[in-house]
């Protein structure tokens, strides 16, 4: 990959949140959601992700939701989350804002990681909730109910204390950097432009350009771990001297 003389050192910085959307994972083989092979080009949310579809026939649901499961657990994290997660045991502090579900991070080292749309992982039946990676998941409670995915569905809102977190950890971050993102879903397109507020500055690391590209301060055309290749370079130099 060519060198980017503009990305700066990460040692640079003092808080840093990488905010990352389908195209972190895609490198794993984790499927896309609407870009190209995208998964919901070949099958209805109406039938299997959302709220309704899951009350008409949470068995058909879950049969869905098992295919995903296992279509992600086959799909370990790839060098560009292992970077990211270098990069929070080097720098004094980094965040992890996902729209992802795969729970990549976690698995490649990451710790402060705020997990906007949820998790394949995680389960909920009322108020409890429950991790598991079995994969097929068994969803059927010995009390006749289901558990159901918990995850950020066609038609649900986002959940409060999460979305809190990530705008605090945005909003005072001194870097903000995005990668893979359609920055067309919302309210998470517009999260990251949220750390303007503190005169962050912003890089975009997407192969294509974006809604949002011109409010980027650096824009990378590459894939997410050639990209982060080259930006985590500073994390083996030392800080600038001002």
């Amino acid at each position: 990959m060519a060198s980017h003389p503009e990305l700066p050192n990460l040692r640079d910085f003092e808080r840093v949140v990488f905010f990352t959307g389908a195209g972190m994972s895609a490198e794993s083989g984790v499927p896309t959601y609407r870009g190209k092979g995208g998964i919901w080009k070949e099958y209805d949310h109406q039938r299997y992700a959302c709220q309704r579809a899951f009350d008409r026939d949470p068995a058909g649901v879950w049969e869905f939701h098992n295919y995903r499961r296992e279509l992600v657990a086959a799909c370990p994290p790839n060098d560009g989350h292992r970077l990211i997660a270098r990069a929070e045991a080097t720098l004094p502090h980094v965040t992890v804002v996902t729209q992802n579900i795969d729970g990549l991070h976690q698995l490649a080292g990451s710790e402060r990681v705020y997990e906007l749309h949820g998790s394949l992982w995680w389960v909920r039946c009322g108020s409890e909730r429950r991790f598991s990676r079995d994969a097929p998941f068994d969803a059927r409670r010995p009390d006749g109910r289901w558990w159901r995915p918990d995850i950020v569905w066609f038609g649900d809102t986002l959940r409060e204390e999460t979305v809190g977190k990530a705008i605090e950890a945005i909003r005072r971050c001194d870097l903000l950097v995005s990668i893979g993102t359609s920055a067309v879903v919302y309210p998470a397109a517009q999260m990251p432009l949220m750390a303007r507020e503190n005169g962050a500055r912003l890089i975009e690391i997407n192969p294509e350009e974006t809604p949002v590209s011109a409010a980027y301060d650096t824009c990378v055309r590459a894939g997410a771990t050639a990209a982060l290749t080259a930006l985590c370079a500073g994390l083996d130099a030392a800080p600038a001297v001002s």
